[in-house]
């Protein structure tokens, strides 16, 4: 898959923080969610990106500390992370 690498060898939070700098759109998610059939783990909520044609997230390599990645916009995969911003809200404001 194609991907371009927008920030490296970043703390989490500084993707965290870079993400919602950028992208036009975010959503967030529950750890353990998959994008492209990858999960993404860190601190929830895990931000996701999506712009016009993008989707931007933190990837997290062990002992090499986190990345911002831009991948291509798949409108079935928008869908999905949609849903799941929508669940995983729903599901923290019920345990408030």
């Amino acid at each position: 898959m194609d991907y371009e690498i927008l920030l490296k060898n970043a703390a989490f939070k500084d993707t965290l923080r870079y993400i919602a700098e950028h992208a036009p759109k975010v959503y967030y998610v529950g750890p353990g969610f998959k994008v492209y059939d990858r999960r993404l783990i860190g601190v929830p909520p895990v931000p996701v990106g999506v712009g016009p044609n993008y989707i931007m997230l933190t990837y997290v390599k062990p002992c090499h500390g986190s990345f911002v990645l831009k991948l291509p916009r798949d409108e079935e995969e928008i869908a999905r992370i949609v849903a799941e911003d929508k669940r995983y809200n729903n599901k923290r404001k019920s345990k408030g």
